[in-house]
């Protein structure tokens, strides 16, 4: 069978402004990647478009053109919240130019949604819930519609949900991500500024799933699951892009990249063992490491670990990440950068329960952790979430699924006065740590560790010049 995959584009910036996140960062989509794969080792000819850095009106006419050469029986979108609507417009499209191609969308947002997008979305024919590798080779193999797990389907005038798959693949069995599908791949796509030292990077995901339940987290696709592949099957993963694509850095986006310690110890004692003189990045979570295996992982590589910390206020993380001692936090970035890491803290902004006094002691406890760097998120209540249940209980929520991307505030907690105010705190919050003594320390020696960054800037100085001027308007 002729199947196009399609990673439809998404906004990643700011409502009222062009996006521009492609020249910050633009990373390989690593989930619709390994199911290309597995198709292709089912022996169907597959084609894979990735418009997520486009405009959507470019992507449309790129879309159109390839539905009229390619003549795909099998359309599939893998969907977040804020690409949804961008997918569903190519799909009507889709259903203009080739009526009888099958148009199925997958993905965390249709997961959590189900028979409500098949009911309210004519131009899609099948949902995907869960992981789609199985699902995806049945649909193309003719298979049954009441017998593929995990489907969602129309039966007449009634939608039937299949339930949730459970025969689920071991991880090692799968092959490696089509990556060569990819236009342009790897130079193309490039890591988040100075998370890296040499180009170019690449995007791997060695696990699925997460045993803990934090509020904020949309668990549809992997569900309380969690399994993860073999060191050695992990090293090959690496090998390979390193040996035909030239990747001299990866970044790792496991949940918990370091939740099974032996196999991570396996693994960076494989790299110890055969170099490939390439570089890593990883998250971790409070409780899932030591003094030792971060020893290990800054000899075989590692150039910086992420950590979940959420806020610095006590009381709104102990409501929002399940099983973390507040006080662990700090140890924890205190004993990765005695190992000689660099350590990013992942915080959020906006959650329910925050008031101005939360975001006070946030600030604080940041300038306490001396951070090499951080990423601030806003809040958004995805519709798998467990808060998503009771959201309106907690404040106001805008559901505009469009700018529900994590750089929009559309639910403004009601210890927050508005959502110009709470905007307003959030870029005192982020000019704050980039012009406070501790990054303005920190930032021209890394400047020497990762050229390519300060390549970039240049070559793309007037983009950076407009989003500094967007971001302080």
């Amino acid at each position: 069978m002729k199947i196009l995959l399609v990673n439809p584009h998404s906004s990643n910036w700011t409502e009222g402004c062009s996006d521009k996140a492609a020249v910050a960062v633009r990373m390989p989509p690593v989930g619709i990647l390994t199911i290309a794969a597995h198709l292709l080792d089912e022996g169907h000819s597959v084609k894979l478009l990735d418009l997520s850095a486009m405009k959507s009106a470019g992507a449309v006419i790129d879309f159109t053109s390839v539905i009229a050469e390619f003549s795909p029986q099998l359309i599939g979108f893998t969907t977040v919240t804020s690409s949804f609507h961008n997918a569903y417009s190519l799909a009507a499209a889709a259903k203009d130019l080739s009526p009888d191609s099958l148009t199925v969308f997958g993905g965390v947002h249709v997961s959590a949604l189900r028979a409500s997008i098949l009911t309210d979305y004519p131009a899609i024919d099948l949902v995907v819930t869960g992981e789609g590798e199985k699902a995806m080779a049945e649909i193309a193999s003719g298979a049954d519609f009441s017998l593929i797990q995990g489907l969602v389907f129309r039966d007449g005038e009634s939608v039937r949900d299949n339930g949730i798959r459970s025969d689920l693949f071991e991880l090692d069995s799968l092959p490696l991500p089509a990556y060569h599908l990819l236009d342009g791949f790897p130079h193309k796509y490039e890591g988040p500024l100075f998370n890296y030292p040499k180009a170019p990077t690449a995007a791997v995901i060695s696990s699925r799933g997460c045993p803990y339940e934090c509020s904020y987290c949309d668990r549809s696709v992997f569900r309380s699951s969690f399994r993860f592949n073999s060191a050695a099957y992990l090293y090959n993963h690496v090998s390979y892009l390193s040996r035909e694509f030239g990747v001299r850095h990866i970044f790792f986006y496991d949940d918990l990249f370091t939740f099974n310690r032996k196999r991570i110890e396996e693994f960076c004692n494989l790299l110890l063992e055969k170099p490939l003189g390439i570089t890593f990045n990883c998250a971790i979570r409070v409780g899932h490491i030591d003094d030792e295996l971060l020893r290990l992982l800054k000899k075989a590589g590692c150039w910086m670990v992420s950590l979940g910390i959420e806020s610095g206020a006590p009381e709104m993380l102990a409501r929002h990440k399940s099983n973390v001692s507040f006080d662990e936090m700090k140890d924890t970035v205190d004993r990765i950068r005695k190992a000689g890491l660099r350590a990013k803290g992942l915080f959020m902004m906006g959650l329910p329960g925050e008031t101005e006094e939360t975001i006070r002691m946030t600030t604080e406890f940041i300038n306490r952790l001396q951070l090499d760097d951080m990423n601030m998120t806003k809040f958004t209540p995805f519709p798998g979430s467990p808060l998503y249940k009771c959201i309106h209980e907690e404040g106001a929520f805008d559901e505009r699924w469009d700018i529900m991307n994590c750089m929009n505030f559309v639910f403004v907690p009601s210890g927050i006065s508005s959502k110009e105010r709470l905007d307003g705190l959030y870029r005192e919050f982020i000019q704050g740590f980039y012009t406070g003594k501790n990054w303005m320390r920190k930032f021209p020696g890394l400047m020497f560790k990762s050229p390519d960054s300060v390549k970039r800037i240049f070559k793309n100085l007037p983009t950076f010049i407009k989003i500094r001027d967007e971001f302080k308007s």
